[in-house]
């Protein structure tokens, strides 16, 4: 066995300390759910009666208690494609139940909100706080303690981490996350990004973009770029709570519906009654949650899963922080390319030995916790990958080789030494950037700033010619608790421009960037943010003027106002702008009032919780 790599095991063993109290004081809480909280026998028969009244077939079977009974908790719709697929999930996995000796019911379905459809528009300011919505919806659905365990239908962006909060609440029950895989390949991503800077250059027409982007996202999967959902699928490999090898399996196809029944029928295997007990708070520990950022980092994933990885260890008892990931940044090289960071999407990256090519490098590296509880058996089971041999499901060992070494690569010859995403900070706060799809000579940049406080202000100037310049963009008043830190990705193509026209610029913002973020430099997540928080202080972004030259630097970790500090602290902040109303925003005035900072997770709902447990 190879030993863990020095820098891995500190941060695992810092986060252990720092957690220990908290992380205590869940497992106990779990512990007493299982005997006195939501457990089927301690239910009156009324109640019981109301829980199977309308079960069917399976009325028998979950009226006598005598075989475990899975909730479903599933964020269907038919408008987010990556989604649709599930419609007809719950039918499949009753039948796969029974084939188990067991039965499968709906517990509850949750939002699942697109970021795609709400990109640059008044809906985005919802979508940070639809993952604590979600939480408490899957909450919801297994409060009513009908279940022995749970099968979580869930892939983007803010569901997967949201079906995450909500299930480690109840994580006392084993729980498995079923993906749905990505769509096939259309238009390369590539080209599509090509078709978008033309659009903001005002060289191809709206109907050239939609025909373009229409090719793109063509038909039922996840997008297959890679961003905060395919991360998702990824970290849930290399936590162990998927069958191992089926984050990337296609849509529709036999095999895809296999890992299906795997799954179904491995729920029914490690259920609390038989001797392979392996409830969900014990699969997510500290060991998991660092497995989860060295997969982030080895693939070059999301900057989202620097504010969604925290919140998910905040509701295990588990405290991580930026310099968590800074520091495992250093340790963990870059083993994949994959669209925006390389040409190739998430089905190239598959289909050149994929997820299970990089647990088997990592492990064999000492890069990966290999001691870990997972659903699908060891960790070394990931380092796997399923087939179809005359119909039936198996595993064979992943590629020795990359099958593309320009989407995938082993520890010996890496595409960087690092995993590209680092902390900065400075007299403008703490930030996270991602380098990995960045030209290196990119990773300094040092010029006067613009100030915008709405990403459609960016846009106008641009159009305006006014951005024309080495130039560091700086949209504030983007933080969780100013307008719920919607994504700015629509900005990309613009600035993208300015990059190609040779001019040197960064995006510096307290809001989030995009998981697909790509090739400008973007400070994101900067902390505190410019909005007063309780105490009436504003975070230092809002004393920033227009003008100041600024440094963004990844090589020395820095985002600095080069400002005299006696000018500095002389300075009044400046004033936010009211908050928007309508689309729903106003129902999620609470959600902004009290949350806390992006590198906790964002999160009022977490603050809140912590504050009583």
């Amino acid at each position: 066995m190879t030993d863990l790599h020095p820098a891995i095991a500190k941060v695992t063993e810092r986060i252990a300390r720092r957690s220990r109290k908290s992380r205590a004081a869940y497992l106990d809480l779990m512990e007493r759910q299982r005997e006195a909280g939501t457990n089927r026998g301690n239910l009156s028969c009324g109640n019981l009666a109301h829980g199977f009244a309308a079960a069917g077939d399976d009325k028998a079977a979950i009226r006598t208690g005598a075989a475990m009974n899975i909730g479903i908790v599933t964020s269907y719709n038919d408008m987010l494609s990556a989604h649709q697929p599930y419609g007809r999930y719950p039918e499949q996995i009753k039948l796969f139940a029974r084939e188990a000796g067991v039965t499968a019911q709906v517990a509850g379905g949750v939002p699942a909100m697109c970021d795609g459809v709400t990109q640059g528009q008044a809906g985005m300011d919802l979508s940070l706080f639809s993952r604590d919505t979600i939480a408490q919806g899957t909450a919801i659905a297994l409060s009513h303690a009908m279940f022995e365990g749970a099968l979580l239908l869930g892939i983007c962006d803010k569901i997967v981490p949201g079906l995450l909060i909500g299930a480690l609440r109840f994580g006392h029950l084993p729980q498995i996350l079923i993906p749905a895989g990505p769509m096939p390949s259309g238009l390369a991503n590539k080209e599509k990004q090509r078709v978008r800077q033309l659009y903001a250059e005002g060289k191809a027409s709206r109907d050239e973009l939609l025909e373009a982007e229409a090719a793109s996202y063509h038909g039922a999967g996840t997008c297959t770029f890679y961003g905060t959902a395919n991360s998702n699928q990824m970290m849930m490999e290399l936590m162990g709570l998927h069958i191992p090898g089926s984050a990337f399996v296609n849509p529709g196809t036999k095999l895809r519906q296999e890992l299906t029944r795997a799954a179904t029928h491995r729920i029914a295997a490690i259920g609390w009654d038989g001797d392979d007990y392996r409830p969900l708070a014990r699969c997510i520990d500290e060991k998991a949650i660092v497995n989860a950022a060295i997969g982030l980092l080895a693939t070059g994933g999301s900057t989202n899963h620097a504010i969604h990885l925290p919140a998910i260890a905040r509701a295990g008892g588990i405290v991580i922080d930026w310099q968590d990931f800074d520091e495992l940044s250093h340790a963990v090289p870059l083993l994949a390319r994959v669209y925006p960071n390389g040409a190739g999407d998430v089905n190239h990256f598959h289909a050149a030995g994929g997820i299970g090519f990089i647990v088997r490098e990592l492990l064999g590296a000492g890069l990966l916790h290999d001691d870990v509880l997972t659903v699908g058996g060891t960790m070394a089971d990931y380092a796997s990958e399923p087939v179809l041999v005359d119909g039936q499901l198996h595993w064979q060992a992943a590629p020795a080789e990359s099958r593309d070494d320009t989407v995938l690569r082993p520890v010996p010859a890496p595409f960087s030494p690092d995993g590209g995403m680092r902390l900065l900070s400075g007299n403008l706060g703490r930030a996270i950037i991602k380098t990995s799809a960045v030209a290196e000579d990119r990773w300094t940049i040092e010029a006067p700033c613009r100030i915008f406080d709405d990403q459609n202000q960016v846009l106008t100037a641009f159009k305006a010619g006014e951005l024309d310049r080495d130039i560091v963009v700086v949209v504030r008043f983007q933080g969780p608790r100013a307008n719920g830190m919607p994504e700015l990705h629509k900005l990309t193509p613009a600035l993208g421009v300015l990059q190609d026209k040779g001019y040197r610029v960064a995006l510096l913002t307290d809001g989030r960037m995009s998981g697909a973020s790509g090739k400008v430099p973007a400070v994101i997540h900067l902390s505190p943010e410019a909005l007063p928080g309780p105490d009436g202080v504003s975070g230092p972004l809002a004393y920033l003027q227009e003008g100041d030259v600024v440094r963004v630097c990844a090589v020395r970790g820095e985002v600095v106002a080069l400002v005299d500090e006696a000018e500095w602290a002389a300075r009044t902040p400046a004033i936010a702008p009211p908050p928007a109303l309508g689309v729903g925003r106003e129902l999620f005035a609470l959600f902004r009032h009290h949350a806390d900072e992006a590198e906790k997770g964002g999160s009022a709902m977490l603050a809140a919780m912590e504050a009583v447990v």
